[in-house]
């Protein structure tokens, strides 16, 4: 039985990423591994999946929550350079 570790190492997917789509979708960080795994496989899924951390990010600035946004962008930006398409 893989674990979620393993799941995330094939996909190439960091513990901060699942957190940002687990806190976007609202679901538990296991379920988020599930769907991010899915959706990294192809390139419409990185599209949504880098729209959702940009939306977290303007969720928090619009709150005020700078250091929300910070972390988010670091998250954001090294998804976007492990996993390139035309965004």
């Amino acid at each position: 039985m893989l674990s979620i570790r393993d799941c995330l190492d094939y996909c190439d997917l960091t513990d901060d990423e699942v957190e940002l789509i687990a806190e976007h979708e609202n679901i538990p960080d296991a379920a988020a591994a599930q769907l991010v795994c899915g959706l990294v496989q192809t390139p419409e899924g990185v599209l949504m999946l880098t729209q959702y951390m940009q939306q977290l990010i303007e969720r928090a600035a619009s709150k005020g929550d700078m250091d929300k946004v910070q972390r988010a962008q670091k998250v954001c930006a090294r998804f976007m350079q492990d996993h390139p398409v035309c965004h």
